[in-house]
């Protein structure tokens, strides 16, 4: 067996999320928490495989019809048996109720491994962002968790700021 499969085969075993994948599947891609991976677009072969990749949910922060955009995303997901959950996000609508649908399916034990995405994950890092926030990190703090996840565009950093500001503390 070669080293990716093995390594594949070790993934599925022990229903943790790899360290780390090809940029070319997943962009982006960085382990966040045990149990919790961000990432850009999953290329369409990378959807088909995430269930041998140890995921058991995901979570797409990008709006219907964005581009580029693979359509059947939900399908191929829910193919696999696993858990597709859709929390459209952009600069001029995230909100406390986004982080808070985000963090519901995070903190469900039943949900993890989870996969959360976004086509770069510049969303992915605002959610996450937010969550340090509430989880009781600084404003400076909490940014530089989102940047570590992918916060990068300033409409977005912007957007991040506006709503963490507002975050309470939940931990």
């Amino acid at each position: 067996m070669n080293g990716a499969l093995l390594f594949l085969a070790a993934a599925a075993a022990t229903s943790t999320p790899p360290e780390s994948v090809p940029a070319e599947s997943i962009p982006n891609y960085v382990l966040l928490a045990p149990g919790l991976a961000a990432a850009g677009q999953p290329s369409p072969d990378a959807l088909r495989r995430l269930k041998e990749l140890g995921f058991k949910t995901v979570i797409n922060l990008r709006p219907a019809g964005e581009a580029p955009i693979v359509a059947d995303e939900p399908a191929i997901i829910e193919g696999q048996g696993l858990r597709y959950v859709s929390i459209p996000v952009t600069p001029a609508t995230f909100s406390a109720a986004d982080v808070t649908g985000v963090r519901k399916v995070i903190e469900d034990a039943g949900a993890a491994p989870v996969l959360l995405h976004c086509a770069s994950s510049n969303r992915v890092g605002a959610v996450w962002g937010v969550i340090a926030r509430e989880r009781g990190r600084t404003l400076e703090e909490a940014e530089a968790e989102g940047k570590r996840a992918g916060l990068s565009s300033a409409a977005m950093i912007d957007a991040f700021r506006k709503v963490a500001a507002e975050a309470k503390t939940r931990d």
